[in-house]
């Protein structure tokens, strides 16, 4: 019987790869086709170093055994984009746990100061007790609703402003982030093209509700 549970086991995990496999297949080329519709490269990848080309982003210092896939780039309302499935690993052995992001990055014209932004969960509320630095703005409901961090209380305040909370609140759940001179909109698991095509005009949104006055100080001009 122990060697009967073996095989069965085996087999199983056999045909559930073979499933994934073909799942995945089927996934990359819905991507390539959404891609092509948009005229934008698809690039199967993996690609790593993504903590180096981004350093303010924060999500691509986490884990281990870091890669891209599924990489699409091209331009969106005139801004580079790039959009990829991102993977890393925290822990080892049985321990170990594999993430899985959905990701958008849209280049700015002008630099950015790193910026967290993502909806509030229960655990923030016993970081507040042991006095997490969560910014809180004049909206309650933002405030409530939202979990801010940024090493610039100035900036944070610059840029989201009261249209800003306004479109974030019936905005889709994503976390985003501004690194040094990007906007990484991103998900947890991976995207399908819609949920993409929602974080790309997400990222591109808030692009546009950054004021004048702040991209001309960030300009120097």
């Amino acid at each position: 019987m122990p060697g009967l549970l073996i095989v069965f086991l085996v087999l199983a995990a056999i045909i559930g790869a073979v499933f994934y496999y073909r799942a995945e297949q089927k996934r990359q080329a819905r991507l390539r086709k959404w891609a092509a519709g948009h005229a934008w490269s698809f690039n199967a990848g993996p690609l790593g170093d993504w903590d180096q080309r981004y350093t303010g982003i924060k999500v691509f210092d986490k884990g281990h055994s870091r890669e891209g896939k599924n990489i699409i780039t091209g331009r969106f309302q005139g801004h580079p984009v790039t959009l990829f499935d991102y993977k890393y690993v925290t822990g080892h052995g049985k321990n170990r746990t594999t993430h899985n992001r959905g990701v958008v990055i849209l280049a700015c014209e002008f630099p950015t100061v790193p910026l967290h932004i993502r909806r509030e969960h229960a655990f923030d509320k016993v970081g507040e007790f042991f006095g997490a630095d969560d910014i809180d703005f004049e909206s309650a409901e933002f405030s409530r609703k939202f979990f801010v961090k940024s090493g610039d209380r100035k900036w944070a305040y610059d840029v989201i402003h009261t249209r800003t909370m306004e479109y974030l609140l019936s905005a889709p759940s994503f976390t985003i982030e501004f690194g040094y001179g990007e906007i990484a909109v991103y998900k947890t698991g991976r995207c399908d093209p819609g949920r993409y095509e929602d974080a790309v005009r997400m990222a591109a949104k808030l692009h546009d509700l950054v004021p004048d006055y702040v991209i001309k100080e960030m300009k120097g001009i």
